[in-house]
């Protein structure tokens, strides 16, 4: 803590003053009685301030939680302990960003020379990104509490400077995993019969059972054992996938009670964890007018872990995605074909000015999918029909439904995969579509 501190009187004095004016009748002289009732009480308090525990002997330091997931609490402790030769009496102020959800910041601590104690505090944030401690503010008192020194300061261990706390994202999307890697299971030929797909690999050879398609038949195979054998297949894998996520300003477009850009990343990381149990490798790209983010060459046990951590502080910009540096990028780091999944808006201006042009460099190299989300309040009025108010407001829902399916053709026709769900299905709906095209070899 610092040497100096400011040396404040509390409300105590005040109250024996209010208590020693009750005497002052019988003083010989009221200007006397008040003038000693004052010097007795401020004799008094520097006395007790001068007894009081000296800020700089107060030693700090913090161990706790590093990461937490948004909507769940996190626990750091504050280690406070008195290296002075005086008792210390004190409260303690936890001082931690309002985001960050902390339940009871502030504490009384009393503590004998030398002794030490601990004060933990449950953080519940309600904001994805790093939350910093902001300071811890030590306010020591005398014996009699008449009167306190105070002094601020940050609270550090012997290696972190500055204790931070990092919500991941909540990564809700985690209810689908079962069932999409189910389907994965089934894809992979682990559950049903092996057959040929387009696009699949060889796998192994076995015995031919009544239903299986002569072509399959392995002649060779079959010609050097007792027994017909036909070939078995299984899906591609090593491909590579490249998740792009736009951090323009159409990200910051609320859908419910959250950004757009929170909804991709939910479905990144569904779509993550998903690849990486097919075998595929996961890369990923936040970008706008400069790269925000990479993650590259992560392997299946620490993808989703750095994933999370590199998502967690992203923000939306509100700047117009620069999509020539994003393309750019692309090419730059991704020389083998790969799956190229771009999380953006189905935007007129911000897709025809920037995308288009130069879409036709990333589809002849690359298997591109264009995911966008919409809120689910365009398809629930587009249903109703009621009143008048309800057919004017369905009108307007249809045309705007109708604006994403036109920019989704003309992306169609460059030979683009699009996707466009409500934000309630958009992860799942992602990632059954990369699993169709892993089945039939589009990866």
């Amino acid at each position: 803590m610092p040497r100096s501190g400011a040396a404040v009187l509390t409300w105590r004095p005040v109250a024996l003053l209010a208590v020693l004016a009750v005497a002052l009748p019988l003083w010989p002289s009221p200007v006397l009685g008040v003038a000693c009732s004052i010097a007795a009480v401020l004799a008094l308090s520097i006395v007790d301030m001068v007894a009081a525990a000296p800020i700089s002997a107060v030693r700090l330091s913090r161990t706790g939680d590093t990461r937490v997931r948004l909507g769940e609490s996190a626990t750091v402790r504050l280690h406070v302990r008195n290296e002075a030769t005086r008792p210390l009496r004190a409260t303690v102020r936890d001082a931690w960003e309002p985001s960050a959800g902390a339940d009871r910041p502030v504490r009384w601590v009393s503590l004998p020379v030398g002794g030490s104690t601990t004060i933990t505090v449950t953080l519940t944030p309600t904001r994805r990104g790093d939350r910093p401690a902001r300071r811890v503010t030590v306010r020591s008192y005398g014996p009699l509490r008449f009167g306190y020194r105070q002094a601020t300061a940050r609270a550090a261990t012997a290696m972190t400077p500055r204790w931070r706390l990092r919500v991941l994202p909540p990564f809700s999307a985690r209810r689908y995993l079962p069932e999409k890697l189910a389907r994965l299971r089934v894809l992979d030929g682990t559950v049903t019969i092996r057959g040929r797909g387009q696009g699949t690999e060889f796998d192994a050879l076995r015995e031919y059972v009544p239903g299986d398609d002569v072509r399959s038949i392995d002649w060779r195979g079959t010609a050097r054992s007792a027994e017909v054998l036909v070939r078995t297949w299984r899906p591609e894998r090593d491909r590579r996938v490249l998740c792009v996520l736009d951090t323009g300003r159409t990200a910051a477009a609320r859908i419910g009670d959250e950004p757009r850009l929170d909804a991709a990343l939910d479905a990144c990381l569904l779509l993550a964890a998903v690849a990486s149990r097919g075998g595929d490798q996961v890369d990923l790209l936040a970008a706008d007018t400069e790269v925000r983010t990479a993650v590259r060459g992560a392997g299946a046990a620490s993808l989703l872990p750095r994933f999370a951590d590199a998502l967690a502080p992203l923000t939306p910009a509100l700047v117009e995605t620069d999509f020539e540096l994003v393309t750019g990028e692309i090419l730059r780091t991704e020389r083998k074909r790969s799956l190229v999944v771009l999380f953006t808006e189905l935007a007129p201006g911000a897709l025809v000015e920037g995308l288009l042009p130069v879409l036709p460099m990333l589809t002849d190299r690359h298997t591109v999918l264009l995911a966008a989300t919409h809120d689910d309040t365009l398809d629930r009025l587009t249903a109703r029909h009621d009143v008048l108010a309800d057919v004017y407001a369905a009108a307007a829902a249809e045309r705007a439904l109708a604006e994403r399916r036109r920019i989704a053709d003309a992306l169609r026709r460059n030979g683009v995969v699009v996707v466009d769900a409500a934000a309630t299905e958009f992860a799942g709906t992602v990632t059954d579509v990369y699993l169709d095209l892993k089945a039939s070899g589009r990866l």
